[in-house]
């Protein structure tokens, strides 16, 4: 019966593309003003209903996501994990109702087992109810597929059987501990389940007081202006804190929001992409990084073929491009002669060889002055001249030495021969 029925909820979801829940309110109309509260002139109310499409934003919360619900500044969702548990969770109940206020409650599958009259309670009250697992296990981030997709399943079953109209359920699915991971909320998102985290505790579960629970509540809330308050409804100590809250948010000036699933009868609430940050950037604040660039339509076009010889006016019966003189001479590399090898030889005592070799360079030097300016040692002064003369004395020994080594050939000559 169980696992007929996980597979009705499935099936009734994917059909109407994201399930059914109860309400009636009119798109971005009021759902229960405080002047609508009889009885109470005084309570906060609901100021409006938020239709929200699970496939088109699958994961919403800052603690952990990027976006989160599109509210308005001073706008508050309130959340309830854990329940019910009629001990807290029926006085929980009580104090919503006489503020008027429609909150989103995340059931725990043993706990609608163990009371499904908490839970019909609370659909009767016109609140939104989600799940929450079978058992809130603490370890969703590191669990094979097939244990959370029975905590997952689990959960939805139970939770759905104690309705009297199993439709009635939302497809809101908050992990349990927030411990998220890329396994649970990719088969939760292929089934049309909304994957809600939150945007600020107020840290009942912990040992604290209920005074530090509202301390919390109403600080996290101010530093951010608005967001997902999540709380828990089996503490005596959010019990305690829930009323200081609500009177604080009152007198604040921050108003209440009440979020359901779209309907095939009842469309999203239009939003704008942008709306769904937490603080949307503006004009007047820099970006830090620039955007991406957008893929332009010209960047998925096929490559378009290549030009053929008809689109050329060419006569195509087995005719070269090309001349056959043009086509003859196009290999030129193969026309070239072939070096000699008297090109890379490099006469024994040349000026060449002398600068080769660091003890004959300045002989060499001398040699290329005295015969670039034969007559310039006649024309200068005897000191000039003395210098000239021993230097002509010094030629001849260098191309005595040239003479005797001519017969041999050079080192030089056959390493420049080898790399030719």
């Amino acid at each position: 019966m169980i696992g007929s029925s996980v597979v009705s909820q499935t099936r009734s979801w994917t059909v109407l593309c994201l399930g059914g829940f109860l309400g009636f309110s009119t798109l971005g109309s009021p759902a229960a003003l405080a002047a609508d509260c009889p009885g109470h002139p005084d309570a906060i109310g609901t100021s409006r209903t938020l239709v929200v499409d699970p496939r088109e934003h699958p994961l919403i919360g800052t603690m952990q996501y990027r976006e989160t619900l599109p509210l308005r500044d001073h706008e508050v969702v309130l959340t309830f994990d854990d329940g019910p548990l009629p001990k807290y969770s029926n006085q929980v109940l009580k104090i919503l109702d006489d503020e008027c206020i429609k909150a989103t409650f995340f059931i725990i599958g043993n706990q609608a087992k163990a009371n499904p009259e908490g839970v019909r309670k609370l659909v009767a009250a016109g609140h939104t109810v989600g799940t929450h697992s079978m058992d809130h296990p603490l370890t969703f981030d590191r669990m094979p597929a097939e244990k959370f997709e029975a905590e997952i399943n689990g959960g939805i079953a139970w939770t759905s059987a104690a309705m009297t109209d199993p439709s009635k359920l939302a497809p809101f699915f908050r992990i349990p501990g927030l411990m998220r991971a890329e396994g649970v909320e990719h088969h939760l998102i292929s089934r049309g389940i909304q994957v809600w985290s939150a945007d600020f505790p107020a840290d009942d579960w912990r040992h604290v007081s209920s005074d530090r629970v509202y301390q919390l509540a109403i600080q996290r809330l101010e530093a951010k202006g608005k967001g997902i308050l999540l709380l828990h409804d089996i503490q005596a100590r959010t019990v305690a804190a829930l009323p200081k809250i609500i009177r604080d948010l009152k007198a604040r000036g921050y108003r209440i929001v009440h979020v359901v699933p779209a309907t095939a009868d009842r469309p999203a609430t239009p939003t704008n992409p942008v709306e769904w940050l937490l603080h949307p950037p503006t004009e007047t604040v820099p970006i830090a990084r620039w955007p991406a660039v957008p893929g332009f339509v010209f960047t998925q076009t096929k490559t378009l073929p290549a030009p053929s010889l008809a689109d050329l006016n060419a006569q195509t019966e087995h005719q070269p491009l090309l001349p056959r003189r043009t086509m003859a001479q196009a290999n030129v590399a193969a026309t070239l002669p072939v070096p000699g090898r008297t090109l890379f030889a490099i006469p024994e005592g040349s000026v060449e060889v002398l600068m080769s070799t660091t003890l004959s360079r300045r002989a060499a030097t001398r040699l290329a002055m005295a015969a670039e300016t034969p007559h310039a040692a006649k024309n200068k002064a005897k000191p000039q001249g003395r210098r000239t003369a021993h230097a002509a004395q010094a030629a001849p020994k260098h191309a005595a030495q040239a003479k005797t080594t001519a017969s041999r050939p050079t080192r030089l000559a056959t390493s420049a021969k080898k790399r030719a």
